[in-house]
């Protein structure tokens, strides 16, 4: 086998342990079931300490603190913000659905009303917004939370994606090991100039 030959092999298990074990799914925080005052946080996926993962949601995915103007995205309650024919709110165009309410701090973190936050097992929040990538901190379970002071008059829903970079998984270790095995048998029949 030629080192040309090799070279595909070589790319393949390059591939598969960059690949390995990648998950990405979406998951459906609700704003009165998983509020951080009263509900419970959505449990999603379960992280290694030092793993990459984001979470990204739609702009125009929204859910509520009550009533009007307190419809916001996963960024929470920051400013004035008007209906399109595009969100999800069902009010008509032009219309304020959503203000400004400041911050609310429970625990470790001061975040904006609205804001979809993050917690890994009973660790310490962090705001996760509508674009969030990071590295876990520990390891655990990634909860999801609608943060908000008064759990009863919230309502609405948003999609959030979970992805997590990929740890091997012990088949793949085995198959890099066989191809590792393959390179080496190869290189060892070919040395050169081995005395009769």
């Amino acid at each position: 086998m030629t080192a040309s030959a090799l070279r595909p092999l070589a790319l393949a298990i390059a591939a598969l342990l960059v690949g390995a074990a990648a998950h990405a799914a979406p998951y459906t925080v609700k704003a009165f079931d998983n509020s951080s005052s009263g509900g419970t946080g959505l449990a999603t996926i379960n992280l290694l300490a030092g793993q990459s993962f984001s979470v990204s949601a739609s702009s125009d995915d929204l859910w509520s603190a009550g009533a009007l103007p307190r419809y916001s995205d996963a960024d929470g309650l920051t400013y004035s913000r008007f209906a399109t024919a595009s969100d999800d709110s069902g009010q008509a165009v032009g219309t304020q659905i959503g203000a400004d309410f400041g911050l609310y701090s429970q625990g470790n973190l001061s975040a904006a009303y609205g804001t979809l936050v993050g917690q890994i097992d009973s660790g310490d929040y962090f705001v996760i917004g509508s674009a969030f990538n990071g590295v876990a901190s520990a390891a655990g379970a990634l909860n999801l939370y609608y943060w908000d002071s008064n759990q009863g008059d919230n309502f609405g829903e948003i999609s959030a994606d979970v992805n997590v970079a990929g740890v091997p998984e012990p088949e793949t270790y085995a198959l890099m090991l066989a191809g590792l095995g393959a390179l080496g048998f190869v290189a060892r029949r070919r040395r050169p100039g081995r005395a009769a």
